[in-house]
C-alpha cells in the first residue's frame, strides 16, 4: 500500500504535474467549454505551457537561442515570452494573429508601410495628435494622399469611395480622441468592401480595449491598441499591439516587424501579459465611476462627451458595437483660461497626456496631445481649445468628485447653490451605497454655473468680456511705497555641521539689500533686481492662480511649511520663458512669484505692484544675500496685504510677534531657493545681532539664541567670484557621513566643539580680554577652517584667500564661510592690525581677481521705512534742492552700489528689528 504525501510535500505536485494527459474526449468538451468563457475568463487564463509548470509565464530574458532547428533563433524575429503574450492577445482581439510591438505609434507606422506612394489614406477628423502627425508627415515626405472627413457621418466618406479611387486605408477611431464622436465601424466596413474591395479598414481601438469593443468581429481588417493604456493599466511600459485578421496580412505585418526589429522587449511583455489579467476588473471600476463623473458635469449644465449619456447624439450606434463606454470622457467650459484653472486646481487628478491607467488623469488635449495639431487645423476641426479631458482611474469616487469640485469652485465654474440644503454625511453615505446615481444627482444641486450677466466669479474667472460690459477685476491696491532693508549675515563658525545638528554661530554684517514695492495701475507685477540683471513683469490675470494651495482653514498670513510642488513647476516653467536672465535672475523671480501668489491667495487679491532689490552685499557669495533678498520679499508684501503693521514714526521695534511672521515666510523664500535651508540665514537677516543656532534633528533639541557680548568686530569678506552649489555640497558631505561615518562624526564633534566655545566668548559669559577674544577666535577659525576642508567643501580658489592672508607679513586667520565651494572667505581683523598693511592686503586678494569687503558684524536686522503722511518720501539734499519730492523706486533703482549707504541715511526714519 502506497502512504499518500502529505500537504506541502514536493511529491505531490510532481505526482500530480505528472498525471498523463486527458483523454481525446474529455480535450474536446473541454475546449467546447473553454470557447464559451466570457472575457474575464479570457483575460485571466493564459494558456502557459512552461515546461516546469510555472504559473506566469516566464521572462526568456535572452537575445539568442542555441540550435538550428529550435522555433527561436534570435528575440528579433520571436521570443518565448513575446509570443505567449501575442497568442494571448490573439484569443481576446478574436484575431488570426496578434502582434506586440515596442509603442503603439510604432503599430501605426508599422500598418502604414502597406501603403504604397500613390496611394490614399482616408482618416477621420478627430484623431489622437501623435496620429494626426505621422499622417502629415506620410503626405508630405511619402508621396501618399491623406484625406480626413467625418467619420461619424457614412455618407461623408462616400464622394471618396467612387470607383476608380485609390483608398488603400480607411483609419478609423471610435470612440474618437477627445472628442468622443462615434463611427459606425460595421456600417463603414461593408461600404468600404462594397466600394473598394482592395482597401484595409484599420481601427485604433486604445480608447475601448478589446473588453469593450472587438473590430475584428465588425469587419475590421486590422486593429491596433496602445498596450501601455488600458491592456497594461499602469503607465509602467510602453506597447502596441497589432490584431489582423486576415492570413496574408500577418504575413506582411510580420515581415515589417522582424526586418526593422519593432518586437516588444522580454520583460516589456511579461509586465503585459500581468496586466491583462486584470483588464476586466479595472476596466468595470473606471467605467462605473466614468458614468458618475460624466453626469454630475452634465447635471451642472456643462456639454459632456461621453457615450454613456443619454444625450450622446451616437449613443444608439455606440452600444451597437461595444459593451461599454469607456472611462474617457470630455468637457467644455466656454472659457480656456477657467479650463487652465480648473486642470492646474486639481490634486488627485494627476495633469498628464496620457490614459487608461489606474490613477485618474486629466488634462487639456488643445495644449497637451493635440498640440502638435496646428492651431487653425484645430478650429477647422471643431476642436475647441477650452476642451478638457478626464481620463477615469480606480480611486474612489467619492474622493475624485470632491477633488474636481473643489477645483471647479477655486475656479469661479460653479459657485454654491444657496437654494438647496446640502447633503448631511451620514444621508451622503447611504445614498452612495444605495444609489450612487441619485448621489450624484443630489449633490449637483448644491452647486450652479455662474450667470454671465451678474456673477462676480464669472467676472474673476473670465476678465473683460467683449459686449458683456465687464469692468476690469477690482484688485487689491497699495497707496504708497513700501520702503524695507535687510542685513547679509557670515557664519563664523559650524557651516555644513548645522545641517546635522551641530551649533552653527552665524551674525549679521552691515552689507545690506534694499527694496522697495511701488504701487503701479496695469494689472501686473513686476520685478527688478539690477545687481544680477532682472527687469521682468507678468500680467496678474496669467499666473497659474488655479494652482494655489487650499487656505480653508488656515491663516493667509501664516507661511505654510512646506512648498507645493505643482504650484512651484508652474512658476518655474513662467518664469523660465526668461532664458535671458541667468539661473540667479530666474530663481530671484522664482521666490518672488511664489511668495506674491501664495500671501495673496487669489487673484483678486494679487495688488499691481513693482518689486526693486539691490544690494551693496555681493551676491551668491555665501553671505545671506538670497535670505537679505527674501526678507525684503516676505515683509514687504506682508506690509502689502496688512498681516503686519507698517511701523510709524514714534514706533522704535517691530514686535516679536510680527518679527516671527516674517522669518516664516522668509524661510519659505529660502526653501524655494535652496531647497532645504538650514535657517539660519533667514533669523539673522530678519533678526540682526549674532545667533547661535542649532537645527533639531534626529530628536536633537533645536533652537536660536541670541549673543549679546561682545563688540564689534571687523572682518574682511572676498568674494572670490567663484559659483557654488550649495545643494550638491551639502548632499556631498550627507553622502560621506553616510559612507564614512567613523570620519566625518569625529569632524561634526570637533566642530560642535568649536561652536560652543565661540558662543561662550562671544555672549561676554567668561570675562576676556579684547586682545585675547581676538586670539582665541583666531584660533577657532583656523581649525574650523581645517574640518571643513576635510569635508570636501572647500575650494582653491578659497584657499588662495586662506593663503595670501596668513602670508607675511599680513599672519591672518581666514576661513570659507558659507557652503564654500568658491563664494566667499572671511577674514578676522584685528583691532590694531596696522591700515597700510590692510590696504596692501585688499590689493593683494584684487590682483588675484577677488573683490574683498571691509565690514563688521553684530548689526541691525530688518529695516522698514516708518509710516509718514506723504505718499512719496521729502528728503532734503543739497544738490537736488530743499524738499524736492523723489519717488523711492527710480530713487533707488538708479543709485550705483557704492551709494546705497548714503541712500539709506537720506531715506531715514528706519525701525529695526
Amino acid at each position: 500500500m502506497t502512504t499518500p504525501s502529505t500537504p506541502g510535500d514536493s511529491s505531490l505536485a510532481t505526482s500530480v504535474y505528472s498525471l498523463s494527459s486527458k483523454s481525446p474526449t474529455e480535450a474536446e468538451q473541454y475546449k467546447a467549454r473553454a470557447a464559451n468563457w466570457r472575457f474575464s475568463t479570457l483575460c485571466a487564463s493564459v494558456d502557459n505551457k512552461d515546461q516546469y509548470g510555472a504559473s506566469s509565464t516566464p521572462i526568456y530574458q535572452t537575445a539568442t537561442f542555441k540550435g538550428m532547428d529550435g522555433q527561436y533563433d534570435y528575440t528579433r524575429s520571436g521570443n518565448p515570452t513575446r509570443g505567449g503574450l501575442e497568442n494571448h492577445l490573439a484569443r481576446l482581439y478574436g484575431a488570426t494573429q496578434a502582434f506586440a510591438l515596442s509603442t503603439g505609434m510604432t503599430c501605426l507606422d508599422t500598418i502604414l508601410r502597406l501603403v504604397k506612394p500613390g496611394e490614399t489614406v482616408l482618416a477621420g477628423d478627430d484623431l489622437y495628435g501623435g496620429t494626426n502627425r505621422l499622417l502629415t508627415y506620410l503626405g508630405t515626405h511619402g508621396g501618399v494622399k491623406v484625406i480626413h472627413a467625418d467619420t461619424t457621418r457614412i455618407e461623408a466618406l462616400r464622394p471618396y469611395l467612387q470607383p476608380g479611387n485609390k483608398v488603400r486605408m480607411v483609419l478609423l477611431e471610435s470612440p474618437t480622441n477627445p472628442l468622443l464622436k462615434i463611427a459606425d465601424l460595421e456600417g463603414i466596413s461593408k461600404e468600404v468592401k462594397q466600394s473598394s474591395p482592395d482597401a484595409l479598414i484599420v481601427v485604433d481601438n486604445t480608447m475601448m480595449s478589446p473588453y469593450l469593443q472587438r473590430p475584428l468581429e465588425l469587419g475590421a481588417d486590422i486593429v491596433y491598441d496602445s498596450g501601455t493604456k488600458y491592456l497594461s493599466g499602469h503607465h509602467d511600459l510602453m506597447a502596441g499591439i497589432i490584431a489582423v485578421k486576415r492570413p496574408e496580412i500577418c504575413k506582411d505585418i510580420a515581415f515589417l516587424i522582424n526586418s526593422v526589429g519593432s518586437g516588444l522587449a522580454p520583460f516589456d511583455s511579461f509586465l503585459l501579459l500581468r496586466g491583462v489579467k486584470t483588464m476586466s476588473l479595472r476596466m468595470d471600476r473606471q467605467m462605473a465611476t466614468a458614468q458618475l463623473v460624466a453626469l454630475y458635469l452634465n447635471s451642472l449644465g456643462f456639454l459632456v462627451h461621453y457615450p454613456g449619456l443619454k444625450s450622446h447624439p451616437k449613443r444608439d450606434i455606440h452600444w451597437k458595437q461595444a459593451t461599454g463606454a469607456g472611462a474617457v470622457l470630455s468637457f467644455v467650459t466656454g472659457d480656456k483660461a477657467l479650463s487652465e484653472r480648473i486642470v492646474g486646481g486639481t490634486r488627485l487628478w494627476g495633469i498628464s497626456v496620457s490614459f487608461g491607467a489606474v490613477n485618474s488623469l486629466i488634462s487639456m488635449p488643445c495644449l497637451m496631445s493635440h498640440a502638435s495639431i496646428s492651431a487653425a487645423v484645430r478650429a477647422e476641426r471643431g476642436l475647441p481649445e477650452n476642451l478638457i479631458r478626464l481620463c477615469v482611474g480606480i480611486e474612489d469616487p467619492r474622493d475624485l468628485m470632491d477633488d474636481l469640485e473643489h477645483s471647479l469652485l477655486s475656479a469661479g465654474a460653479i459657485t454654491p447653490n444657496l437654494s438647496h440644503s446640502p447633503l448631511s454625511n451620514s444621508r451622503s453615505a447611504e445614498l452612495y451605497v444605495s444609489d450612487p446615481e441619485a448621489w450624484i444627482l443630489e449633490r449637483a444641486k448644491g452647486f450652479k454655473r455662474p450667470s454671465s450677466e451678474s456673477s462676480a466669479i464669472d467676472k474673476l474667472v473670465s476678465g473683460v468680456k467683449k459686449g458683456l460690459g465687464f469692468t476690469a477685476v477690482e484688485r487689491k491696491t497699495i497707496e504708497e511705497d513700501i520702503v524695507v532693508s535687510a542685513p547679509g549675515k557670515v557664519i563664523l563658525f559650524g557651516e555644513h555641521a548645522v545641517v546635522h545638528g551641530v551649533t552653527a554661530i552665524a551674525s549679521s554684517v552691515n552689507l545690506r539689500c534694499f527694496a522697495v514695492l511701488s504701487p503701479r495701475s496695469d494689472g501686473k507685477v513686476a520685478l527688478e533686481v539690477p545687481n544680477v540683471g532682472v527687469e521682468a513683469e507678468w500680467e496678474i490675470s496669467k499666473l497659474p492662480w488655479g494652482l494655489l494651495p487650499v487656505h480653508s482653514n488656515t491663516h493667509k498670513h501664516v507661511a505654510d511649511k512646506d512648498l507645493d510642488p505643482a504650484l512651484l513647476q508652474a512658476i518655474e516653467k513662467l518664469v523660465h520663458e526668461h532664458k535671458e536672465l541667468g539661473k540667479t535672475g530666474i530663481n530671484s523671480c522664482i521666490a518672488y512669484l511664489y511668495l506674491y501668489m501664495v500671501m495673496a491667495g487669489a487673484e483678486s487679491e494679487g495688488p499691481a505692484v513693482t518689486f526693486t532689490a539691490t544690494a551693496n552685499l555681493p551676491i551668491s557669495a555665501g553671505l545671506g544675500s538670497s535670505a537679505a533678498y527674501s526678507t525684503c520679499i516676505a515683509s514687504s508684501l506682508l506690509i502689502a496685504h496688512s498681516h503686519i503693521n507698517k511701523p510709524n514714526q514714534d514706533q522704535t521695534r517691530l514686535s516679536e510677534g510680527e518679527t516671527n511672521i516674517i522669518d516664516g515666510w522668509a524661510f519659505l523664500s529660502e526653501k524655494v531657493l535652496h531647497g532645504t535651508p538650514s535657517g539660519i540665514d533667514n533669523a539673522v537677516s530678519v533678526r540682526g545681532g549674532a545667533v547661535a543656532f542649532t537645527r533639531a534633528v534626529g530628536g536633537r533639541k533645536g533652537g536660536l539664541d541670541g549673543l549679546h557680548g561682545f563688540s564689534s568686530i571687523r572682518l574682511l569678506l572676498t568674494n572670490t567670484l567663484v559659483p557654488r552649489d550649495t545643494k550638491s555640497l551639502v548632499a556631498g558631505v550627507s553622502a560621506k557621513r553616510l559612507a564614512e561615518p567613523h570620519v566625518v562624526d569625529p569632524i561634526l564633534d570637533a566642530i560642535q566643539s568649536i561652536s560652543d566655545e565661540a558662543s561662550t566668548l562671544l555672549s561676554g559669559q567668561t570675562q576676556v580680554e579684547r586682545r585675547d577674544l581676538i586670539t582665541r577666535l583666531e584660533t577657532l577659525i583656523r581649525e574650523n577652517h581645517s574640518h571643513l576642508v576635510n569635508l570636501g567643501v572647500s575650494h582653491p580658489s578659497l584657499e588662495m584667500v586662506v593663503q595670501a592672508t596668513a602670508a607675511e607679513p599680513f599672519g591672518l586667520a581666514t576661513k570659507l564661510t558659507g557652503a564654500g565651494g568658491g563664494g566667499c572667505a572671511v577674514t578676522l581683523i584685528p583691532d590694531d592690525f596696522p591700515q597700510s598693511s590692510l590696504d596692501a592686503l585688499i590689493t593683494t586678494l584684487e590682483s588675484q581677481g577677488f573683490q574683498p569687503h571691509l565690514t563688521s558684524v553684530g548689526g541691525p536686522g530688518l529695516g522698514i521705512h516708518a509710516s509718514s503722511s506723504q505718499k512719496e518720501n521729502k528728503v532734503r539734499t543739497s544738490e537736488e534742492g530743499e524738499g524736492m519730492t523723489v519717488p523711492k523706486r527710480v530713487t533707488l533703482r538708479e543709485t550705483p552700489i557704492e551709494g546705497l549707504q548714503h541712500w539709506s541715511e537720506r531715506v531715514g526714519n528706519w525701525v529695526h528689528t
